[in-house]
């Protein structure tokens, strides 16, 4: 991914994220993918510690595995299982043995877990975010440190064309969340940030004015 191809202008392209729905039938890019996450962890974290972490979930349909797009980038199957992948300590990819049985099992569960289903069933992917409390040294500062990291994926997501929606009531879920990616109780969930092809702009959330929020000017 080039520097030209990634960049966008904040002040301009910031704005409410909305619903990304409909959302058209691409394959998610595994370099996409990468790049998201690796933008997320630019995020500032108290003595550098960098407590994220995450997992990364592919919606099952569309090319054969290992497919390639006009550019020769390989695609992440949309609606199969994608490669595991060595995302270091930053990621885990979803892999038969550490989910299911199967990767359809997984997808239908992780729908189950959250009245927003219908976003996750639409999705061409997600990343599960978890905070590392091995990694934890100041419990405020430390989940922060995570919302910055949820808003660069946000936004890096938008800076490369596609729609994200932050979902936090599978929170209610996070045992099950934890449970089905196959981890320990040393990660915490914070957020899964579903991703698509927008068809259209999707909905606008309104903002209060800075007026109003602005409590004073000293």
């Amino acid at each position: 991914m080039s520097q030209e191809e990634s960049s966008w202008n904040f002040s301009k392209d910031c704005r409410p994220a909305g619903a990304f729905e409909p959302i058209t039938d691409q394959p998610i890019i595994r370099e996409q993918l990468r790049e998201i996450i690796r933008l997320g962890t630019m995020a500032p974290s108290g003595r550098n510690n960098q407590p994220w972490r995450f997992v990364t979930i592919v919606a099952p349909c569309g090319p054969p595995q290992g497919s390639s797009d006009p550019q020769g980038n390989t695609i992440y199957p949309n609606r199969s299982l994608a490669p595991q992948q060595d995302f270091g300590e930053l990621s885990r990819v979803a892999a038969g043995n550490a989910l299911a049985p199967g990767f359809r099992t997984t997808l239908q569960k992780l729908v189950q877990l959250t009245r927003y289903s219908h976003i996750i069933e639409k999705a061409a992917a997600c990343i599960i975010v978890f905070l590392d409390k091995t990694a934890m040294y100041h419990e405020v500062k430390d989940h922060q440190s995570m919302g910055a990291c949820l808003q660069n994926l946000l936004l890096a997501a938008h800076g490369l064309g596609l729609g994200a929606v932050w979902l936090g009531e599978i929170l209610k879920s996070a045992k099950e969340v934890r449970e089905l990616c196959g981890l320990s109780n040393d990660m915490e969930l914070v957020a899964v940030v579903a991703l698509g092809h927008p068809a259209g702009k999707g909905g606008k959330a309104d903002r209060r004015p800075v007026e109003e929020v602005l409590l004073k000017e000293l």
